[in-house]
Formats: C-alpha cells, sequence, structure tokens
C-alpha cells in the first residue's frame, strides 16, 4: 500500500501534467504523511540532495559545451571531419556521425549535438541529394552516443543517483568503448545505405585547406585532451576538468574563433542558468523521493521481486532492458536515472552486474527513448532543424533503430566493452 500511494500521487500527477520535478516533490510529501514521518525531513532530503561537491560538474560542463556549441566550434568540427571522411561515397552521412562523434566529446549533450551539428549537415546534405528526412535520421542516431562519452552529465547524474559509490571517472572512461561503438556502427549503416542508394561521393579537400582546418578544429578538439588528460593524470577531479574546460571554452570562442558577440554572452548565461535551474531542481525533488522510497523499502521489495522472477542474469538484464526502453519513450533521460538507479541498481548487483557496466547499459536504453515518440525530446528538436515530420523522421529512423538495440545488446552482455578501459587506466 505504501509503494501505491507514493507511486500513485506521482503518476496521477504527471498525468495532470505537473512538472516531472514537482511531481516528485509533491509526491514524497504525500508518501510521508502517509508513512507519518515528519514533513521537515524532505525537506533536509531536498536540500541534502544538491548540497553535493561533484554537483558542480553539471553546471561547468553544460556551460563549456554551450559556449562551444554556440562559438563556431560545431562548424569547425564540421570541416574536420569531412576532412576525414568527406571524400567517400555517402561520405556527408559519414561526416555528420563523425562530427557527432567529436562534438558529443566536447559537449556531451544529445540535444546540443542534434542542434550544432544538425543546423550545419541538414541542408548541406540536402543540396547534395539526400533526401532531407534521411539526413534528419542520421542526425538525431547519430548524437545518441554524446551521452556516453565524456563530459556526460548524465553520467554525473547517474554516480549522484548511485549515491556516490560509482567513480564519476569511471563511468567517464567507461562511457568511450560504448560510445565508439555506437558511432561505428552508425557510420557502416551509413555507408550500405550510400551504396545501395548510391548516395554522391565528396569532394577531395586539397592539401592546405585542409592543413588550416585541422588546425582550426585542433583548439576545440583540445578541451577533450584537458578534460580526459587532467583527470587521468590526477592533476585535477571532473568536477575540477569541468571548471577548467569552461575557461579553455572560453578562451578559444572568444580570443581564437571570435565569431561569437560579447553582447551575446548575458543571453547565453541566462540560457545556461534556466537549464541548470530546472535540473537542480530535478535533483532536489529525486533526492526526497528516493529517501522516502528508502524508508518505504520499495527498492528491496522490487529486487525480491525480480528474484522470484529468474535467478538467470541474462533474464534479468533483457527484461531490465524492456523495462527502461519502454520507460525511456515516455519520459525524460534525467529524471528516470534519478528515479530508477536507486531501485534497479540494487537488483543488477545482487546478480553480479558491474554497477558502471549498469551506468552504460541504463545510458544507452534512454539515449534511445531520447529519439523515440511519444516524448522524445532529441527527435522533436532534429525534426524542427530538418523541417521534417515527426512521421518521416520515424520512417527513416526505423534502420538505426535496429543498429542502435544491436549496440545495446552488445554493451547489455559484453561487459568488456564498457570495463575494459577503465580497468587498464584507472
Amino acid at each position: 500500500m505504501d509503494a501505491l500511494i507514493l507511486v500513485g500521487s506521482f503518476i496521477a500527477l504527471i498525468m495532470l501534467r505537473v512538472p516531472v520535478a514537482y511531481s516528485l516533490g509533491i509526491a514524497a510529501l504525500i508518501g510521508a504523511w502517509w508513512i507519518e514521518i515528519p514533513l521537515h525531513a524532505v525537506m533536509i532530503q531536498v536540500a541534502g540532495g544538491v548540497n553535493k561537491f561533484s554537483l558542480l560538474a553539471i553546471p561547468f560542463f553544460v556551460l563549456a559545451g554551450a559556449i562551444m556549441a554556440e562559438g563556431g566550434m560545431a562548424r569547425r568540427l564540421v570541416a574536420f571531419a569531412g576532412v576525414l571522411v568527406g571524400f567517400v561515397r555517402g561520405g556527408l552521412s559519414l561526416v555528420n556521425i563523425t562530427a557527432s562523434t567529436f562534438f558529443g566529446a566536447i559537449s556531451g549533450s544529445s540535444l546540443a549535438d542534434t542542434a550544432s551539428v544538425g543546423s550545419v549537415l541538414i541542408p548541406e546534405m540536402e543540396k547534395k541529394g539526400y533526401p532531407r528526412e534521411f539526413a534528419t535520421a542520421v542526425t538525431v542516431s547519430g548524437s545518441v552516443q554524446a551521452l556516453l562519452t565524456p563530459p556526460s552529465h548524465n553520467s554525473v547524474i547517474y554516480s549522484l543517483a548511485a549515491g556516490g559509490t560509482v567513480s564519476i571517472a569511471a563511468l567517464f572512461m567507461a562511457g568511450i568503448g560504448p560510445g565508439l561503438l555506437m558511432s561505428a556502427t552508425m557510420a557502416t549503416l551509413c555507408l550500405w545505405f550510400a551504396k545501395k542508394r548510391n548516395y554522391p561521393k565528396g569532394d577531395v579537400i586539397p592539401l592546405r585547406q585542409a592543413i588550416k582546418i585541422c588546425v582550426e578544429a585542433l583548439w576545440g578538439l583540445m578541451t577533450m585532451v584537458i578534460i580526459l588528460g587532467g583527470i587521468l593524470s590526477g592533476v585535477f577531479t571532473a568536477t575540477e576538468s569541468a571548471a577548467v574546460a569552461v575557461i579553455w571554452a572560453f578562451f578559444v570562442t572568444m580570443f581564437i574563433y571570435r565569431d561569437y558577440k560579447w553582447r551575446e554572452l548575458p543571453k547565453m548565461m541566462h540560457r545556461t542558468v534556466r537549464t541548470l535551474s530546472i535540473v537542480m531542481i530535478l535533483i532536489a525533488f529525486a533526492a526526497a523521493f528516493g529517501y522516502i522510497m528508502t524508508l518505504m523499502q520499495i527498492p528491496s521489495k522490487i529486487t525480491t521481486a525480480f528474484l522470484t522472477l529468474s535467478d538467470n542474469r541474462y533474464v534479468i538484464l533483457m527484461c531490465v532492458n524492456i523495462m527502461l526502453l519502454a520507460l525511456g519513450t515516455i519520459m525524460d533521460m534525467a529524471p528516470l536515472i534519478l528515479i530508477l538507479t536507486p531501485i534497479l541498481l540494487p537488483v543488477v548487483t545482487s546478480f553480479g552486474v558491474d554497477p558502471v557496466h549498469f551506468g552504460m547499459i541504463m545510458l544507452v536504453n534512454l539515449g534511445i527513448g531520447l529519439i523515440t515518440p511519444p516524448v522524445g525530446a532529441v527527435l522533436f528538436v532534429g525534426a524542427a532543424i530538418g523541417k521534417v515530420t515527426i512521421e518521416a523522421t520515424v520512417k527513416a529512423l526505423l534502420p538505426f533503430y535496429l543498429a542502435l538495440f544491436m549496440v545495446l545488446m552488445a554493451v547489455t552482455y559484453i561487459p568488456a566493452i564498457s570495463l575494459w578501459l577503465p580497468s587498464v587506466v584507472l
């Protein structure tokens, strides 16, 4: 009955179109009232939920990504990707995937990836003879890997939801393997389409121009080196690397590229703060919701239910995948990480699944949800930028869904894809 009151009130509030963050907070208060604990205990959890040093990584990474996204980095990365792969048949689709891989390793955001790369490449791909819906599908599916590769702020949220027991650095390293696998799978699919549909070849860029493009892109790519190099060398923590990344992004944008106007900075800061305020409110109320769930022993009850379902780890992981895929289509990523991690992590760890590995499983599942209707935020942004209908985009995405599902199965059942790199470098 306790679980029904807590979860039922949350679902009812969602159905009444109350924002997710406030639905979590109100449901936590209702749950606290039901089990007769002081309401001020919930408020203490709300304050404690955001009173963590590691959370500073989120605003810094988001701000660094915003500066690079709006400061001309995307255009230079697209040009750099064109030097690397643009000359083959279907080259522009490969440029799209490659640029998303580079930019995702700077922004850590699928939305920023889709908006930045898509605004440059979707019109260009259509001009070269690619169907607009195909160009949009390539853009949105290629952006999913940005959720995995560092500096993924969703990895920071997962670490927080796991109670701070999972290293952010380990999650960053673990995301590289699945992210590169996803990019390679998408690129292979694009090559197959290019051959089947006879998409055009790109032009070979002259050597002098190629060198200039590479030098310009190198300044932005140094952001990845600063983040990963600083963490792995022990010079600074993941949180400190985020702050350094902001300084470097600001320096490159304003003094090297100089495409961005100083007068636009306050507007960009305002947009970033609005985004972060939503995320931080969500984290605060999710902490209270998780506290009430723990008092009601909901995670342990769900663990027991899974144990009675099957004692086979592979069956349990498939059930978890189905659950995450279904929920990812109807709810945004961050709240699902905050709500489901305290519930599902004890389940999978009882079957011997590494928490870092499970983090990658969760991110891939929920990343697919971001490009799947009815509540696919990245899908909607991509369709708006591509100026195509949701229906046409989803139809073009069908083979990409299949490819992403294959990646999900590989990440789920081959732990080494996620765990090998952290075991080597950390």
